[in-house]
């Protein structure tokens, strides 16, 4: 069992990322949801990503540390898309990070420093996603693999969103790949 912080993405806390966390509780592991737009949720990416912006990413990012304060210190963090900035930064400074799960999006490692030896890695994205991030993420993936465990997970797809299932971006068969993937993932480095 481990101890997963899941930040959600820039359309706020929705249905679909609380369906994720709950499929990964049914795996038997404990999920953290914190909540970093106060309730407020929006239906497209432009105008969510526009009130990240009017609020500020380091806001936002300072808000996802905070969550992390009254967990323990070996958690596996979780971002999808803007989410994966508060996690990416706990994963990489926070001591006794397990892990960190990167879904449709990631920074650069020297974002937040360099990658903490030994911190697993696991990312995820559509191939053809305009929002996406993979030369990012197959950079990241290229810069932790020989240090740590590290794999990149690529689904044939374009849209941005597709573990979300209250989204039009949803995509079931690739959600449930993703949703397996993560639970075998937290099972190895959650022990």
């Amino acid at each position: 069992m481990a101890d997963v912080l899941l930040f959600h993405h820039a359309l706020g806390l929705t249905d679909g990322v609380v369906a994720f966390a709950d499929g990964l509780r049914a795996g038997g592991h404990r999920v953290t949801t914190p909540d970093l737009y106060e309730g407020r949720t929006f239906s497209g990416l432009e105008a969510g990503v526009a009130h990240a912006e009017e609020v500020g990413f380091d806001v936002i990012v300072a808000a996802g540390v905070a969550a992390a304060e009254a967990l323990p210190e070996r958690v596996v963090y979780a971002g999808m898309s803007l989410g994966v900035l508060p996690a990416q930064r706990l994963a990489q400074t926070r001591p006794g990070a397990l892990g960190a799960v990167l879904l449709h999006a990631g920074v650069p490692v020297s974002a937040f420093g360099d990658w903490p030896e030994r911190l697993a890695l696991a990312a995820h994205t559509n191939r053809d996603d305009d929002w996406g991030d993979l030369d990012v993420l197959t950079d990241l993936v290229d810069q932790v693999q020989g240090r740590a465990d590290a794999e990149l997970f690529v689904y044939e797809g374009s849209t941005h969103l597709f573990t979300d299932s209250s989204t039009p971006d949803h995509d079931p068969a690739s959600a449930a790949l993703v949703l397996e993937r993560v639970l075998a993932f937290l099972d190895r480095v959650g022990g």
